[in-house]
């Protein structure tokens, strides 16, 4: 039987980096795939990613990197779909990269190498694509779904949700992943920014504005989780690599605790200098820049020779050096965050395909699932492999 042009086997809502990695294996295997997705753009996340270059992965993707309900839930995906399996698709295709800190791994071209290289694997495989409309209707049927939507209506076996999450709304992030498990009975661990610099307190802003634009190597903790990164203070309170990681795991009220040199312990250097006259913004600023070395003794209100510091003195610039409490008033929100913590809880998935327990056919994949990688390239393999998994299940 000749199926009719709004009827596909599997439809694809979303046309990101999960969406489009799914279509492509999918239609590869010999499905009628249809993508649709109310952006007019194609994989805007994947285009201004990594400042430009898309971090694509990290070699170090495993479960302990990703925040879920359900730590094991990523297990069977990831390992099924490595860091490896996505750079042989890029050697393939003769799409040249390199490896900055921490096995992250970025394009030497621009992201667009990365859409260009997804787009022709469903051109190439024959997949259909709808942009720039609404899906104003989900039902199911016998045969599987029907979709009301700004363009008509289409059909297919099994509806496989790529939207995304809430974050980078002005890109086109919308609750509409929600809202579909929602209306088929499916639970939403609530939902955060995620990845996202961290606001503080006006009063507490005015008391460190001398720090602000400073980076410094930190290790930021919030109780026995911690991050080894850059730290940076902003004008609204606290960026860098060390406080995007550390915000996904932050909740209103927690305190959040930096140490500014993390290598040493700063009383054990000024013990073995204890007899030097040099003034200790100066002697500090062997360790810091000038002007954060300065910074710290105006909050310590001291700046004398370190022959003259008493041990309550010493103490003191300890307790500011290696144990910087601050309580955030909040984060910059989705606005700023770069993924979405929390989603579509994962005991309502299979972990090995993706499919909602309780619908037949029906798939969520990508960041709208309750899996949050660490920052540098998790969340762009979970999109990879989540979307391996349920395209190779059909």
């Amino acid at each position: 039987m000749v199926q009719q042009e709004n009827t596909f086997d599997v439809i694809i809502i979303g046309a990101g980096a999960a969406g489009l990695m799914c279509a492509q294996f999918v239609a590869h295997a010999g499905n009628k795939v249809l993508i649709l997705d109310h952006s007019h753009k194609l994989a805007e996340k994947i285009r201004i990613s990594g400042g430009g270059r898309c971090n694509f992965t990290n070699l170090n993707a495993a479960p302990e990197r990703y925040i879920s309900q359900n730590k094991h839930f990523t297990t069977s995906a990831l390992a099924r779909y490595t860091p490896q399996h996505f750079t042989e698709l890029l050697d393939q295709h003769n799409i040249t990269y390199h490896e900055k800190t921490l096995g992250q791994l970025f394009c030497d071209d621009k992201s667009q190498r990365i859409i260009d290289l997804l787009d022709f694997l469903c051109r190439e495989s024959g997949v259909s694509r709808l942009m720039g409309l609404s899906v104003q209707n989900i039902d199911k049927t016998a045969r599987g779904f029907s979709l009301t939507t700004s363009h008509g209506k289409f059909d297919s076996e099994k509806l496989v949700i790529a939207t995304g999450g809430l974050a980078i709304p002005q890109i086109g992030a919308t609750p509409f992943g929600y809202q579909i498990a929602e209306q088929f009975g499916l639970a939403i661990i609530p939902t955060a920014p995620a990845l996202v610099p961290l606001c503080l307190q006006p009063q507490q802003l005015n008391e460190f504005k001398a720090l602000a634009g400073i980076s410094f190597d930190s290790e930021s903790s919030i109780g026995k989780i911690s991050f080894r990164e850059n730290s940076l203070f902003t004008h609204r309170g606290l960026s860098g690599p060390a406080i995007l990681q550390i915000s996904s795991y932050w909740h209103p009220g927690d305190k959040l605790k930096l140490n500014l040199l993390p290598n040493l312990n700063i009383s054990n250097e000024i013990v073995n200098n204890r007899g030097s006259n040099k003034l200790l913004s100066n002697f500090l600023a062997s360790y810091f820049s000038s002007r954060m070395a300065e910074s710290l003794c105006a909050l310590l209100k001291c700046d004398i020779p370190l022959s003259q510091l008493n041990k309550s003195q010493i103490n003191n610039l300890e307790q500011l050096i290696h144990h910087f409490t601050l309580t955030p008033s909040g984060t910059e929100g989705y606005k700023k965050a770069e993924v979405t913590r929390g989603g579509i809880a994962t005991a309502e998935l299979n972990s090995k395909t993706m499919m909602a327990n309780n619908v037949d056919g029906l798939y969520f994949i990508g960041e709208v699932v309750d899996v949050t990688g660490h920052l540098g390239g998790y969340n762009f393999q979970w999109a990879w492999a989540s979307a391996y998994a349920a395209a190779t299940s059909f």
